[in-house]
C-alpha cells in the first residue's frame, strides 16, 4: 500500500509577497492563535457565524472569526484532530483524527454526546449529509462509513469499500456520496440505485469540493494540479496549475467561491491561489497566506471571508478589505 501523504512539517519562513484582488477575500483581517503546533483543518459552521479549528495538539477550538474571540476549547482526543463538521442547527459537531472512534460533541456544554465505533485506523474526514440525518467518515482503512444519526447505535449502517488506499476526503451531493483516495481515484456512490462509478485520476487525491449546482467535482491532486470533473460522466473538464503552485506530498484542501466563479487552492509553500473556473489558465490572484504549508481552507457561505490554517499554528481570516473592516462595498462584490 502506498504511503499516505505525510502530515506537513514546519517550513522555513518566506518573504511576504503576492498580489491582491479587490473582489476576492485576500487581505488579512485577523489571526487566530491558540493551538500548540500545526492546525490541520478549519471549518465554518453552515451559517458562517463561527468556525472550528482542529489541531495536532489534540484539541478543537471554537472561534468567532468576525471578532477573533476564542469561545471554547474542546479536549478529549488522544491523537491529532484532522477534521470536524458542524450540523445545521449548530447544536453539535463531529470530529475525527488519529483516534479510531468518531467523537460527537455538544457545542454549548463542550461535553461528549457519544462516540461512534469507528474505523480500524486514523480517520481523515467527516461530513454531515441528508439534512443531518447521516454522518459520513473516511479513513486510512480504505473505506467510507455511513452512520444513522437518528439511531442510538454506535455502529455504521453501511461501509463503502473498493478503495485500494487511504480515503482522504468525502462529500455528499444530492443522492450521491463522493470520496477521494490516495489510490488516485474519485468514487461516486448513488444511494438510491446502489451503483458505484470510479474516475481514475492517476495521482493521489487529497481534497474534494462540489459546485453549488452539484454538476461538477473539484479534486486536489498530488501532482500540483486541481482537476474539475463532470459529476455525472467523470470527464475531466479543466485542470488548474500555476508556476510556483506546489502540492506534492501534503494533504490539503480545495474549495470554490459560492457562485462557483473561482477555484481556490493552496500551496505547500504558503500561498493561496484563485483561478477562473472557466478560463483555467488564468490565475486571478495569489497571495502569501502563511510562512508554512496551508493545510486547510474554508470559504464563508456568502463569499466575504476565507479561512486558512497552517503548520505555523495559526488560523487566518481573509477578507476583501484589510484590518477587520467588513468589506461590504458594492464594488467589492465577489461575483457580478
Amino acid at each position: 500500500m502506498a504511503h499516505y501523504p505525510k502530515l506537513p512539517e514546519e517550513y522555513e519562513d518566506d518573504e511576504l509577497g503576492g498580489g491582491r484582488h479587490a473582489s476576492l477575500p485576500s487581505k488579512e483581517q485577523r489571526v487566530l492563535r491558540g493551538h500548540e503546533g500545526a492546525v490541520l483543518a478549519v471549518r465554518f459552521n453552515p451559517h458562517g457565524s463561527y468556525c472550528l479549528s482542529c489541531g495536532k495538539d489534540r484539541t478543537i477550538r471554537l472561534w468567532n472569526p468576525h471578532t477573533g474571540v476564542l469561545v471554547k476549547t474542546y479536549g478529549g482526543h488522544g491523537y491529532e484532530v484532522r477534521d470536524a463538521a458542524v450540523c445545521r442547527d449548530n447544536s453539535k459537531f463531529a470530529s475525527v483524527g488519529g483516534d479510531k472512534p468518531v467523537f460527537l460533541w455538544d457545542v454549548a456544554s463542550g461535553n461528549f454526546i457519544r462516540k461512534l465505533r469507528g474505523h480500524d485506523g486514523t480517520i481523515n474526514a467527516v461530513r454531515w449529509a441528508a439534512e443531518d440525518q447521516v454522518l459520513l467518515t473516511a479513513g486510512y482503512d480504505q473505506c467510507v462509513k455511513v452512520w444513522d444519526m437518528k439511531s442510538r447505535s454506535i455502529d455504521p449502517i453501511q461501509v463503502i469499500k473498493g478503495f485500494q488506499d487511504s480515503v482522504t476526503a468525502v462529500v455528499a451531493s444530492g443522492s450521491s456520496i463522493l470520496a477521494a483516495s490516495v489510490d488516485g481515484t474519485v468514487r461516486r456512490f448513488d444511494v438510491r440505485t446502489g451503483t458505484a462509478l470510479t474516475d481514475r485520476l492517476h495521482h493521489p487525491v487529497t481534497g474534494l469540493a462540489v459546485t453549488a449546482d452539484g454538476l461538477c467535482v473539484l479534486a486536489a491532486c498530488l501532482d500540483s494540479c486541481l482537476r474539475l470533473l463532470d459529476a455525472g460522466s467523470g470527464q475531466q473538464l479543466a485542470a488548474y496549475t500555476a508556476p510556483g503552485y506546489l502540492h506534492e506530498s501534503v494533504k490539503m484542501d480545495c474549495c470554490l467561491t459560492p457562485s462557483d466563479a473561482y477555484v481556490v487552492g493552496s500551496s505547500e509553500t504558503g500561498e493561496v491561489y484563485y483561478w477562473d473556473l472557466v478560463d483555467s489558465d488564468r490565475v486571478v490572484t495569489s497571495f502569501k497566506a502563511h510562512c508554512g504549508v496551508v493545510t486547510s481552507m474554508a470559504m464563508h457561505p456568502d463569499g466575504q471571508l476565507l479561512l486558512t490554517s497552517s503548520v505555523d499554528g495559526s488560523v487566518k481570516v481573509w477578507g476583501k478589505t484589510a484590518g477587520g473592516a467588513d468589506g461590504d462595498d458594492a464594488e467589492a462584490a465577489e461575483e457580478d
